[in-house]
Order: structure tokens, then C-alpha cells, then sequence
């Protein structure tokens, strides 16, 4: 029988790579990862935690203002920003030691520098060759800036997480989840932000219908260009300008593109091997996660199903068993929750209303909006809605998306609820709890005309 130094090596420390790397040493592997840049990932450092901490701070800002509506009216409403920048570092310090120490408990061995792949079986690091049984790739992604006349100027969502200070106007340029995270995060610190984006609603791929609410929503406190790109930004003293292809030219301090991220593949040396790309660089595999090199594998953003955390956990757990231990189940990549923790919050899990059409699935749909009680006191005119779609053949629930303040928290149970069949019926079945928000989705029974 053929010897490795190890039984698997993993390129990429982040969420699933490190997964990958515990589950296999757990049932007997011998197992070595590389991470050139930071234990944890993009999650950890420059996406997932800082941005959900910068997020809370944003809701202060709320917070605080409504609190004057219930009796506090000596509320402080200063903000210093690089509080919150240490606090933060500080957190992210001690994560990323977390995932240092749990690969350290399962005897992984760890090179902190660049590995590259230089065969089936052989591995590039530390400038020696070292061989594995199995090599998976999962290196994750990085922030894209298209190419055009000033583009340089720009910054990513990576630098934002370390900006000294926070900037006094901001054009963000984007409409997916993270530029409208960012947009509806950094006015509410304080930054005054514009918005741009070259389509009608915010948010592509998610429900039409709750695009248009939570892109209505948002404008009300962030400035929105929509409909509308950037041909060049010139840099004037200390102050850009932004030419647009539509409406007067804007001035503001700094840009943020998040017009996109790019799976990190390049000088990875897949040219030794037989691992095929798309034409966006991200690595191809099969249900397994195998590559066309029998030996490699991938898993997390290099592959670009879906970018989430939680599912890169779920591949390198899933790669790791289907190695090293008899249970060989295929991941499903059905009904994942996902949310935008822009301010108001997204929250969805299952299928969009254009997406259950494009089916051909004969669907019942149940809406509301409402204004949350918390605002019967505050004055605010912030609203929230919540979304069912009903296949009509079964009666399940196929789709539930919801705006306003923890969707998130609630979308986790209900995708619970989804996933095991509940149906329209369970949820007129169980009693809500009152007042909350969670109970509109217990209590719909009107369904849209018009489907």
C-alpha cells in the first residue's frame, strides 16, 4: 500500500476546512491544514462576526432614539467608533485563537503559510513537498472590484473592517446583501451613505415582493441611486466624485465596491492537476464534492453553490465522513435559511414566489405587513412583513421570508418546521404567542388573489 505523510490535507482554515479537518482526525485520520492568512476565514475576520457586531451597534442607534417613546429621555447618543473597532478586534482575536486550539486538541498538524498543490498526491509548503491521501481544497473567496477608470479609489467590504475612522459620506456600490448591509449599518453610525445600483429593486434572487418592501423600507434612511452605474471615480484633494451614467455626478470621502466576491484559486497551482474551473474560477465537483482529480476535493466558497457559513461547515463535514467513515449521504441543499442583517433584517428559507412558478408548482400565497407594537410608542413608521407560499397540491409550506427586526431568530425555527413537512394546516393549528411578531405566521389566513 502506497504511504502519505497524511491521510488529508486541507488548504484553508476557515469555518469549513477546520470542520473538515476535526471530523476526520476524530475517526482516525492523520490529518495537516494550511492557512496562509487568518484561522477562521472570511466569517470570522471580514465577514459573518464583525459585521453582525457592527450591526448591533447600528441598532443602538435605534435603540436609543425609540427609547424616549417608553419614558428614557436622558438616553447619551454619542458614538465613538473606535470603541468599537478594538472591542471588535479584541472578539475576533479570541475566535481565531478558538479555531488554532481546536485544531491543536485533534492533533492537526498546522503549517501557518501558503500551500500549493504540485500533483494528485503532493503538496507544496514550507518549501518541501509533503504527500496526502486526500487533499481538499477550501480556500474560500475574495472581494471583486471591476476594472474601470479610477476603480483603485475603492475600497471592499475586507477594508471596512478596519477603517481608523469612520468616513463622513459613503457611496456604496452594489445591491446584494452585503451592500445593503454595509449601506443600512454605517448611515445608522453615522456615515452620511448613498447606495448605487444598476437594478430597479435591491437584493436579486430573493422574493420580488420582499424586494420591493425592504428596498422601500431602506430608502427612508439611506439615499438611493438605483437604476444607475458608475463610469469613473476621479480623486480631487481628499474628496472622490463619482460619474454617473444616470442623474448628477455625487462627492463623497470613501467607496465601497461589494459588487461581488471571486473564489480564491489563482497561484493555487491547479495546473498539476486535473481540477477543472468555471470561467468565474470557481472549482467544479460532483455531488461528493470530488473534483475531476479523484484525490481532491472542495467544499465552502471556492465552489461557488451557496456562500453561507453554516453549509461550508455542513460540506467539510459532509467530505470528511464520506473519506474516513461508512456514511456516505449526499449534502441537500434544500431549505437553507439565510438572512441579511441589514437594518430592517431579511430573513428566508425555501422557495421565492417567481422560483415555485418557475416550477410549475400550483402555490397559495399568504402576506401581511404590519407596523410591530414596539413602534405604537416610538413614532417611527418602520413597518415589517411576513411571507408564506403554500404548495396547493399538499399543502405544505415551500417558502416563508420575512422583514423586520430578528428575522433571523425566527426564520431558524420555522426552517426547523420546514424541514420536517409542516404544512399550512400545522401552522393555522398552532397557537401563537401574543403579542409578537412570530405569531403573524400562525395567524395568515387570507390568501393573495391573483396566483
Amino acid at each position: 500500500m502506497e504511504k502519505f505523510d497524511y491521510d488529508l490535507f486541507v488548504i484553508g482554515a476557515g469555518s469549513g476546512g477546520v470542520r473538515a479537518c476535526r471530523v476526520a482526525s476524530s475517526l482516525g485520520a492523520r490529518v495537516a491544514v494550511a492557512e496562509e492568512r487568518y484561522f477562521g476565514g472570511t466569517c470570522v475576520n471580514v465577514g459573518c462576526v464583525p459585521k453582525k457586531l457592527f450591526s448591533y451597534a447600528a441598532h443602538y442607534k435605534d435603540d436609543i432614539e425609540d427609547a424616549q417613546g417608553f419614558g428614557w429621555v436622558d438616553s447619551q447618543r454619542s458614538f465613538d467608533w473606535s470603541v468599537l473597532q478594538a472591542n471588535k478586534n479584541k472578539e475576533i482575536s479570541r475566535l481565531k485563537e478558538i479555531y488554532k486550539a481546536i485544531l491543536k486538541d485533534y492533533n492537526v498538524t498546522i503549517f501557518q503559510t501558503r500551500a500549493r498543490v504540485q500533483g494528485p498526491n503532493a503538496i507544496l509548503v514550507e518549501g518541501k513537498v509533503v504527500t496526502a491521501r486526500y487533499i481538499l481544497l477550501a480556500v474560500g473567496g475574495w472581494p471583486w472590484i471591476p476594472e474601470f477608470e479610477g476603480s483603485h479609489n475603492a475600497i471592499t467590504s475586507n477594508e471596512v473592517f478596519h477603517m481608523e475612522s469612520l468616513p463622513d459620506s459613503l457611496a456604496i456600490v452594489g445591491g446584494g446583501y452585503i451592500a445593503v448591509e454595509f449601506a443600512t449599518i454605517l448611515n445608522r453610525l453615522g456615515c452620511n451613505t448613498t447606495l448605487i445600483y444598476r437594478r430597479e429593486l435591491l437584493l436579486r434572487g430573493f422574493d420580488n415582493e420582499v424586494r420591493q418592501f425592504i428596498t422601500n423600507e431602506i430608502q427612508r434612511d439611506v439615499t438611493l441611486k438605483l437604476e444607475t452605474d458608475v463610469c469613473k471615480i476621479v480623486r480631487e484633494d481628499k474628496e472622490l466624485s463619482l460619474f454617473l451614467d444616470k442623474g448628477p455626478n455625487i462627492s463623497c470621502d470613501s467607496v465601497l465596491y461589494a459588487t461581488g466576491r471571486r473564489p480564491l484559486t489563482g497561484e493555487l497551482g491547479l495546473e498539476n492537476v486535473a481540477v477543472e474551473c468555471s470561467v468565474n474560477g470557481a472549482i467544479r465537483v460532483d455531488s461528493n464534492f470530488m473534483t475531476d482529480e479523484p484525490s481532491i476535493y472542495a467544499i465552502g466558497d471556492v465552489i461557488d453553490r451557496v456562500a453561507l457559513t453554516p453549509v461550508a461547515l455542513a460540506e467539510g463535514q459532509t467530505v470528511a465522513n464520506y473519506l474516513f467513515s461508512k456514511e456516505k449521504s449526499c449534502l441537500r441543499y434544500v431549505n437553507i435559511p439565510s438572512t441579511v442583517f441589514s437594518l430592517p433584517n431579511l430573513g428566508t428559507v425555501g422557495y421565492t414566489e417567481e422560483e415555485a412558478l418557475e416550477k410549475n408548482i400550483n402555490i397559495d400565497i399568504y402576506v401581511t405587513t404590519t407596523k410591530p407594537l414596539k413602534h405604537s410608542l416610538t413614532g417611527r413608521k418602520e413597518r415589517a412583513m411576513l411571507k408564506l407560499i403554500v404548495d396547493r397540491s399538499n399543502d405544505r409550506v415551500i417558502g416563508l421570508h420575512m422583514v423586520g427586526d430578528d428575522a433571523g431568530e425566527l426564520v431558524q425555527g420555522f426552517a426547523v418546521a420546514m424541514n420536517c413537512g409542516a404544512t399550512k394546516s400545522d401552522f393555522d393549528k398552532t397557537i401563537g404567542i401574543h403579542p409578537t411578531m412570530a405569531e403573524e405566521f400562525v395567524t395568515m389566513l387570507a390568501k393573495r388573489e391573483g396566483i
